[in-house]
């Protein structure tokens, strides 16, 4: 089991990017794989992009590709989303999640979970 704590969300402007970071600590977290998911009002919650343990290995949802890049300091325990170009879709509560070994596109996979940070994209 590792904690996780998200930071980084904002409100910003069409076309506006974001840093988001999420820390880990706990059991042995190099062992873990990293997602991001995101859930905007009154809908599901949504795989955003993952990343393996060693960082080597990443995934990125069709509606980010582009535009969104996960990444993590193994060092630093901490895996980053920088968002680009963000648009008003992009709105959302983001979450990061971690699960041993392998990653995974589904948020049942995923057994930790981060509290959550608040992304705002104004028109």
């Amino acid at each position: 089991q590792v904690q996780l704590i998200a930071s980084g969300g904002g409100l910003v402007q069409t076309g506006g990017s974001l840093r988001l970071s999420c820390t880990i600590s706990g059991r042995t977290p190099g062992n873990f794989a990293m997602a991001w998911f995101r859930q905007a009002p009154g809908e599901e919650r949504e795989f955003v992009a993952a990343i393996s343990p060693s960082g080597i290995s990443t995934s990125h949802a069709d509606s980010v590709k582009g535009r969104f890049t996960i990444s993590r300091d193994t060092a630093k325990n901490t895996v980053y989303l920088q968002l680009n170009s963000l648009q008003p879709d992009d709105t959302a509560v983001y979450y990061c999640a971690a699960r041993p070994v392998w990653f995974s596109t589904r948020s049942q996979d995923y057994t930790d979970w981060g509290q959550g940070t608040q992304v705002t994209v104004s028109s």
